[in-house]
């Protein structure tokens, strides 16, 4: 046959929908109580109060963009404390990391939030179609009216998902009761509504549609879980060695010499990315362990012994070829790579808490107005100006007296009071003028910078803090 005859190949085929299989055993019923918590966590968490005091919200968790703060519990951060935020991110990455290198790709297959809200939409959707073999006969049969009816309740109940999905993730950003009523009445701003309409629409579509492409072709993860692995990582594997050569006639005279592989596809249908495991690691397989549970349960009813397909490393192989005991669990995650991923978690983990319970009640920062960076007045003595931020973290108004240290001869005066204590609101920042004065003839007003410590005391806390900072002189 000629090239010109010859139709071209296909770089791209449509999609062929996946319909999993329902399955029972310990992975999915973990699965199960994973997104029971998880969702549970997310829906209900903006809910919760917490008592704070007259002057904060009594929202648990909240962030609050109009003020730049984040409350959780009984934790506030300010803005100048995001590196709080960094750390709990390095510390979710290297959880990641040792979760991968441990177990594979378990944050995928278990607690990933595409993984969960598929899980959802699939029992929703199990729940009105029905199991594997209806929904694949519901899909291949014509468009009628029982058709249309079950998708377009089936759809109903994945787009009132999707809104309390939208919904939940806008709670934690303001008062959840006081925007719920401004949602039902159509007063909120339309930040809300754009915001709820966006995730609602991604959660529809990825959830309900696009499920298993998301993982393949959008998530750039199972590209990068490669680097994490190593050949004792614990993964979701087929023993073909066991299970080889497959079969499904067991009444043949060659019935001896087959592996114990029945080739029932258990394993495929109930998969929820479509692949084979038996075919081996491939860039789709999320780990979720649902093949595990319906192999298991195909070995028990023909009596042969479970762990056809289970969690193993590839160190285990040769050892199980030969008929050798391999390593134990045990051995597999305490390795190198894990104790030092550990460490590490640790390490900023406890430096975190030490930073929190170290941290005070009071801050301030100082910024030196640089134009002009001094004035002399009338008497022949030089003056600094200063914006200093002071900074109350308590529930309640305190006074704030501030001074300042230095080998020099300096006096500090405050803007707008004669007095040197200035009353800070309750949990805000005030942004307050100070003079630093050097007396003429002094070495601070002739040297071109004197170093110096501003103090802020909290009068009623007795708490102190300070900043170092330079004053400028006039050299001539």
């Amino acid at each position: 046959m000629s090239s010109t005859d010859q139709s071209p190949e296909k770089l791209y085929t449509a999609r062929e929908p996946i319909f999993p299989r329902r399955v029972s055993g310990p992975f999915r019923s973990l699965k199960w109580w994973i997104m029971a918590v998880t969702l549970g966590i997310y829906y209900l968490t903006p809910w919760i109060r917490w008592d704070r005091g007259p002057n904060l919200p009594d929202q648990a968790v909240l962030i609050d963009l109009a003020s730049r703060r984040f409350f959780m519990f009984w934790i506030e951060i300010w803005p100048h404390e995001f590196y709080f935020v960094a750390g709990l991110l390095i510390m979710a990455g290297l959880g990641l990391f040792l979760f991968t290198s441990a177990l594979g790709r378990v944050w995928c297959g278990y607690t990933c939030p595409q993984t969960v809200w598929t899980d959802l939409f699939i029992l929703v959707e199990r729940w009105i179609e029905g199991d594997r073999n209806k929904r694949v006969r519901l899909w291949n049969a014509p468009m009628d009216a029982r058709k249309a009816r079950l998708r377009i309740t089936k759809w109903t109940l994945w787009f009132l998902i999707a809104i309390a999905t939208g919904g939940a993730w806008v709670f934690y950003f303001t008062d959840a009761p006081t925007l719920l009523h401004q949602l039902v009445t159509f007063s909120a701003h339309p930040i809300a509504y754009t915001t709820i309409g966006v995730l609602a629409a991604t959660t529809f579509v990825f959830g309900g549609f696009m499920r298993e492409q998301v993982c393949i072709y959008m998530c750039p993860w199972p590209r990068i879980q490669a680097a994490m692995m190593d050949e004792d990582t614990l993964t979701v594997a087929y023993r073909d060695w066991r299970g080889e050569p497959r079969g499904k006639h067991r009444k043949s005279e060659a019935a001896a010499e087959m592996g114990d592989c029945i080739d029932c596809n258990a394993c495929v249908n109930v998969c929820p990315m479509g692949i084979d495991i038996r075919d081996g690691q491939q860039l789709a397989c999320i780990t979720c362990a649902l093949c595990i549970d319906a192999c298991d349960d195909v070995m028990a009813k023909i009596g042969k012994p479970r762990g056809l397909i289970d969690y193993m490393a590839l160190t285990d192989e040769p050892a199980e070829r030969a008929g050798a005991q391999p390593k134990s669990i045990w051995k597999h995650i305490f390795r190198v790579r894990t104790v030092l991923y550990t460490t590490l978690w640790s390490v900023v983990g406890i430096a975190l808490v030490v930073a929190l319970f170290l941290r005070s009640d009071i801050d301030m920062t100082v910024a030196p107005v640089r134009n002009p960076t001094f004035v002399t007045l009338s008497d022949g003595s030089i003056r600094n100006t200063y914006d200093v931020r002071l900074r109350n973290k308590h529930g309640e108004d305190r006074l704030f007296h501030i001074s300042l240290t230095s080998e020099a001869v300096l006096m500090v005066a405050l803007e707008g009071t004669d007095e040197l204590g200035v009353v800070v609101p309750a949990d805000a920042t005030k942004l307050q003028r100070v003079y630093i004065t050097a007396p003429a003839g002094s070495a601070a007003a002739s040297q071109a910078r004197t170093d110096l410590r501003l103090w802020v005391e909290d009068m009623e806390a007795q708490e102190r803090t300070y900043t170092d900072t330079v004053f400028n002189g006039n050299v001539k």
